[in-house]
């Protein structure tokens, strides 16, 4: 049984629900018992969710000056040269890191492992296009002070906790205001274009905005978005890996008038007979608009061999001209 997680919920306790969900659905699967799946619908009428809008995107002023290195929140580094003072490990999620304080007492969730480059360089995309993202930095190393003794320690993805971000709790990718809007369409292509494997709720965070950020007093954010950058398998999923990234798909075909995308991970039924040519395109057509030294920004931020990067950046820059191909066949 697949239920949405509610706002207010702890990350520790909806993780408990959502491995317990996970093993009662293999259960019921392997018993051949029909188990239930939350419905697509929004919460609010069409009116209300484009009043609402700011809150899950808004369209960008200059998508083609936009800084994907420092990303839009500028003055919010974390400080390469400081000593941090380590707090508590981290508990949740398949990635390392730990929780760590700066010389000012600021908080920062460090995350380690291949995920943290990929979460930062996809983190400055999204950024970039239009939605709303914490402020997350990489940095290849840092000082930490642990059990009165000064370490190097493997750097990672630092996400600052800020007084003005209140963390309300998950949303629900199958229920939310903004389901069928042609910008919550448009996430989930661009979700796809990067391999997002991890398409979990437990991944969507609601910011209460304190004050009002970018005209929204609270925002939808797809925050954990490390899973991605490589194959879009549900369990086990390598991410980060140009290898798997060149060779994998992205379009399959058309079916009915709706795309169907090259994905395996979780809640295929997001996409299955949902997304049509004119979503891929009004992607697309906003990804279009980066430069190359845009994109090579991006995959700086997040630590990434030049080499590297360039796999990347030719592979995503293909999959915008397919997109771009697609939305000529059909319109909404």
């Amino acid at each position: 049984m697949l239920l949405a997680p509610l706002v207010g919920v702890d990350r520790d306790t909806r993780d408990r629900r959502l491995k317990k969900a996970i093993l009662v659905t293999f259960v019921l699967a392997a018993a051949n018992i029909p188990f239930i799946i939350v419905s697509i619908r929004p919460t609010v009428s069409s009116a209300i969710a484009e009043q609402q809008m700011a809150q899950l995107w808004r369209e960008p002023a200059s998508i083609e000056t936009a800084d994907l290195f420092n990303g839009p929140w500028v003055g919010a580094a974390p400080n390469p040269n400081a000593t941090y003072a380590f707090v508590k490990p981290k508990l949740h999620g398949n990635s390392p890191g730990l929780t760590v304080h700066d010389p000012k007492g600021e908080e920062w969730s460090v995350k380690q492992g291949a995920e943290a480059s990929v979460e930062v360089a996809v983190s400055r995309v999204l950024s970039a296009i239009g939605y709303h993202q914490p402020p997350v930095f990489f940095l290849p190393s840092f000082t930490l002070q642990r059990n009165g003794a000064v370490e190097r320690a493997p750097g990672g993805r630092f996400r600052a906790k800020l007084e003005s971000l209140r963390e309300m709790g998950d949303w629900s990718w199958h229920q939310n205001p903004f389901v069928d809007t042609r910008p919550y369409q448009g996430l989930l292509v661009a979700l796809m274009m990067f391999n997002s494997s991890d398409l979990k709720d437990s991944n969507n965070t609601v910011y209460e905005m304190v004050p009002p950020r970018d005209g929204a007093p609270r925002w939808y954010v797809v925050r954990d978005v490390g899973s991605a950058l490589g194959e879009t398998a549900k369990l086990d999923a390598r991410e980060g890996d140009p290898d798997l990234f060149e060779r994998l798909s992205f379009i399959r075909g058309m079916h009915d008038g709706f795309v169907e995308f090259s994905y395996h991970g979780w809640h295929q039924e997001l996409f299955t007979k949902r997304i049509r040519p004119d979503d891929v395109r009004w992607t697309c057509e906003r990804l279009a608009k980066l430069s190359d030294a845009q994109w090579h920004d991006a995959f700086r931020a997040g630590g990434f061999d030049p080499p590297v990067a360039d796999r990347f950046i030719r592979r995503l820059k293909a999959k915008i001209d397919e997109g771009l191909k697609l939305g000529n066949r059909g319109a909404r």
